[in-house]
């Protein structure tokens, strides 16, 4: 592009002519006739600038020729403006050779049109940033040349562009905002006006930290600004107890505190819910680990969609201590309160049901001494079970292993026989019963009791969900109910009609006699190498026990357990507190018996070196007789005597009963061990408070 030169006068008279329409009256006086002379015709004075200004190679920062940016000068903000109204070095520039720089344009050029803005943002955040992106309108804003209007979808400060703006500082911010509720209703529902950008909060132009008193965000002003979109929620907490505290020192619970300040979420949804104890222990330390050791707490930690929390109870936003007349907790609310939720139908609440203790704390011997003792039992119990007995399984694994180097026995299942029966058909139906009933119900319990422990919530998913894993809990409880009732049958049969005696006192009796303490103490010299290994009947002390702690579990599990089923029914001839005496009763038995059968009944049934890697005579009904000598060498003696041991013997089991017995056996154990390593796991994670 090239310029006719002009004489000196000609030149500064087109300049003058030039400049006229942007220049101050003042230099309008100062050359009239020039000015008149060099514009004959009417010429907007930005597309003289253009008109030199037009260099494909003239790129400004954004990679944008001028002949582009004269477009969208032309379409934008400041399209009403004379290019020299911001570039005032204009005037003073020659115009004449080699271009020279004017120089950006500074806050002082925009406050002549922006002094609303321009003055607090001088005193924000941004403007504190030495050579930082904000710390210029340019910054956010982008080029004034190209710039829309604020009001346009298109303009870098737009609700929806200010995410990909603000976001290019604010990453871990934005990031959380792109996950919340805000966003996807800015985003999916395209709700501009109701969904918040980083300005509905956070201010535009005197933007504060959240830790300075003036800012929007701070601790003092957050519910204001929050009220102003949710307002029937801020005048709900401002009533509450949350809000008293806060008007009287600023110090009390805000939104920021219960909701993440840019992450906000669904507050309905499971993972929500499931994390709201946690936040409301932030502050209510002892209360969050009495929930969060209570049914309620349980059924919330795995993710049941249905289990109160916090805010079922107290309300999200209007929570008042139960003295209040107006609190949701209050005696004359709680019905209601209750009957509210899908759990507890409104005509099947009682009195007695009401006074149950959501927050109990069994150590508490003032808050209920019935439930404190009974607490104390179990767990004395749990103690001394599995301290006795294991015990008794360290020293009796050790002597046996030593025996068997020895060569004091060697393990053989199946022989060339004969064989003689153990167990009838009936019995061995039963034992399966037992073992599938018992495994469905740990599998589906045990994430209940450690609901704390890692591999809890990830359990009850696997099973379908906290609710599928009820519903089989439940099933597993009838089949349980079940197969006892069936056994009751057979005893009173076997003891009323048949008249069999012995059942009580003699040799084929469950219950413990003189002779189980003498097995008792021998055994336990036969560990120490102080002795022979006893001489044992038709049952073995530890058998027994095993027997006698299934009719305990039952009993004390299956009642406890529907007692917590139907707690309206229960508590109409019950109090309150026998409900949460109920669930420490059927908690703690629950582990007493998982953790008794995973770990000591396969030990003396199936992993004792004896008999490792498992006896399979409940799946076969028989042993061999050279087996069956050597273990129980006083019964054999006996039909013996009585002349009655033809009567038992019964053919070898088929390859096929073996091979099933097998494979059910050692999956039904491979079950329970993996159980028990899930609660040593849990425990060990600290999962179980037992003081």
């Amino acid at each position: 592009m090239t310029r006719a030169r002009l004489p000196v006068l000609a030149l500064f008279a087109s300049l003058l002519g030039l400049l006229v329409p942007w220049s101050s009256p003042a230099w309008a006086e100062a050359a009239p006739a020039a000015s008149e002379a060099a514009a004959p015709t009417e010429t907007i004075p930005n597309e003289k600038c253009f008109g030199c200004h037009d260099d494909p190679e003239m790129a400004n920062d954004a990679g944008k020729s001028m002949a582009v940016i004269e477009a969208q000068f032309k379409l934008g903000a400041h399209k009403r403006l004379d290019c020299v109204e911001c570039h005032t070095a204009a005037l003073t520039v020659k115009h004449k050779g080699k271009r020279q720089p004017l120089g950006p344009v500074t806050f002082d050029v925009c406050m002549e049109c922006h002094v609303d803005e321009i003055t607090p943002f001088q005193g924000s955040v941004h403007a504190r940033i030495k050579g930082g992106k904000p710390a210029t309108c340019q910054g956010c804003h982008g080029s004034v040349h190209t710039t829309p209007r604020s009001n346009d979808v298109n303009a870098p400060m737009s609700d929806i562009n200010q995410v990909r703006n603000c976001g290019s500082c604010h990453k871990d911010m934005m990031e959380g905002y792109l996950s919340s509720v805000h966003a996807r209703a800015l985003f999916v529902s395209g709700l501009t006006e109701a969904s918040p950008a980083c300005s509905d909060c956070h201010g535009s132009h005197d933007i504060q930290r959240h830790d300075q008193a003036g800012a929007r965000t701070s601790h003092a002003k957050s519910p204001e600004t929050c009220g102003e979109c949710h307002q029937g929620i801020l005048k709900e907490w401002d009533e509450s107890a949350h809000g008293a505290l806060w008007r009287e020192s600023k110090d009390g619970p805000v939104c920021i505190t219960c909701h993440q300040a840019h992450a906000v979420q669904d507050p309905t949804t499971v993972a929500s819910r499931t994390q709201m104890p946690s936040d409301c222990g932030n502050c209510h330390e002892a209360l969050y680990k009495s929930f969060h050791d209570s049914f309620h707490g349980k059924w919330v930690s795995v993710g049941r969609e249905r289990a109160a929390m916090c805010s079922d109870c107290h309300t999200p936003h209007h929570n008042l201590p139960a003295s209040d007349p107006k609190s949701s907790i209050h005696p004359d609310n709680l019905a209601a309160t209750c009957g509210a939720s899908s759990c507890h139908a409104d005509d099947k609440i009682n009195a007695a049901f009401l006074t149950f203790m959501p927050h109990s704390d069994p150590m508490d011997v003032e808050q209920n001494p019935w439930v404190h003792y009974i607490y104390i039992f179990m767990t004395l119990l749990l103690l001394g079970v599995f301290g006795f007995f294991g015990l008794h399984a360290v020293l009796w694994l050790q002597r046996t292993l030593v025996g068997r180097l020895r060569g004091e026995f060697k393990v053989e299942h199946f022989g060339p026989g004969p064989y003689i029966r153990r167990f009838t058909t009936t019995q061995m139906w039963l034992h399966i019963s037992i073992i599938l009933s018992f495994l469905l119900l740990s599998v589906t319990g045990l994430p209940l009791k450690f609901a704390a422990a890692p591999w809890a919530p990830g359990l009850m998913k696997a099973l379908g969900g906290a609710d599928v894993a009820a519903w089989l809990h439940r099933f597993a409880a009838i089949v349980t109910f079940g197969y006892f009732a069936v056994h009751l049958g057979m005893l009173f049969y076997d003891v009323a009609i048949k008249r069999k005696k012995g059942f009580f006192w003699g040799w084929q009796s469950m219950t413990p006699n003189l002779k189980d303490v003498q097995d008792l103490i021998a055994n336990l010299k036969y560990f120490l190498y102080l002795g022979p290994r006893p001489a044992l009947d038709r049952w073995a002390y530890w058998e027994k026990f095993d027997y006698l702690a299934v009719f305990w579990g039952v009993g004390m599990i299956g009642v406890s357990g529907l007692m917590l089923w139907f707690p309206d029914f229960f508590t109409q001839f019950l109090p309150g507190w026998a409900l949460n005496a109920a669930y420490i009763i059927h908690s703690d038995e629950a582990l007493l018996a998982t953790g008794f059968i995973f770990l000591f009944h396969f030990f003396h049934t199936h992993l004792r070196p004896e008999s490792f890697p498992m006896d399979p005579v409940i799946f076969t009904g028989s042993q061999t007789l050279e087996r069956f000598k050597h273990e129980r060498p006083f019964e054999y003696k006996r039909l013996v005597d009585n002349g009655t041991l033809e009567q038992y013997l019964v053919p070898a089991p088929s390859k096929a009963q073996i091979q099933v017995a097998h494979v059910f056996g050692f999956a039904a154990v491979a079950v329970g061990v993996w159980l028990a390593i899930l609660i040593f796991r849990a425990i060990a994670s600290g999962a179980l408070h037992l003081f």
